[in-house]
């Protein structure tokens, strides 16, 4: 087993050159970023600590992973403006590529990978997502009502998880729906609003989302109502399909 495959931490060599930001301060500035998968869904960032242009003040707060070893917490500072607790140091790592690298709290900052602003977190170079139109018959029925019908969704296909059908709202029982306070962002397709559904006295809270202005590269979803696949019965020309099992069930 190599250093990068202890504790299942995938560490990869990045492309791009990565840019921080804080309150428009430059806090660093690398064409050597890390991909490092913490987690099983995406990864994220660790920079040369050579490449930070703010000071790193320890805070005292440590941590141990068995995968990555223990970790120094430090406060970011640049120019008078500070981010608490919002930098991560394994100086001691057995995974000898983080020795000399920092995580930076990605909510903390301003990213931009080359000119380009990210979200949320940094995009997996392994995972795409690709939008067809379609003339296929898309049927969601919640307690047996039907509340969407549409022949022509615009259906998204992203790496990992089941096919998503996006439908225009006039295919959409817009009368059933109830706007919901929620919100969530997507590093590739932007900020979603949802709705719950309303069918007789039951309320089935956030099975709907529209993305209004989405990323350029999630356009074709702009405007569209999904459902989610996990939570209603979707008909795909009048084939009841299988509600899958993912995290969001």
């Amino acid at each position: 087993m190599t250093d990068d495959q202890r504790g299942r931490v995938k560490v990869e060599a990045g492309q791009k050159r990565v840019r921080v930001y804080l309150s428009g301060r430059l806090v660093a500035d690398t064409v050597r970023p890390l991909l490092v998968w913490e987690v099983p869904y995406y990864p994220t960032y660790y920079l040369p600590l050579t490449d930070i242009k703010a000071d790193l003040e320890p805070n005292g707060i440590t941590e141990h992973s068995p995968s990555r070893g223990d970790s120094t917490g430090y406060d970011v500072v640049i120019d008078g403006v500070r981010a608490d607790g919002a930098a991560v140091r394994y100086p001691d790592s057995p995974l000898t590529a983080l020795k000399d690298a920092v995580r930076l709290d990605f909510a903390a900052f301003d990213w931009f990978e080359e000119d380009e602003p990210i979200f949320v977190h940094p995009r997996d170079p392994y995972a795409r997502i690709d939008i067809l139109g379609s003339s296929r018959n898309v049927r969601v029925e919640v307690d047996g009502v039907t509340v969407a019908d549409s022949s022509s969704p615009r259906i998204l296909f992203e790496t990992g998880l089941p096919a998503r059908y996006y439908l225009p709202l006039p295919d959409v029982r817009m009368d059933l729906l109830v706007a919901s306070d929620t919100h969530t962002s997507c590093p590739y397709k932007g900020t979603a609003d949802y709705w719950s559904v309303q069918v007789g006295d039951a309320v089935h809270e956030d099975i709907v989302w529209i993305y209004r202005t989405p990323l350029p590269e999630s356009q074709k979803v702009a405007g569209l109502a999904c459902f989610y696949n996990e939570k209603v019965d979707i008909y795909l020309d009048g084939v009841l399909q299988d509600r899958p099992h993912t995290p969001f069930g």
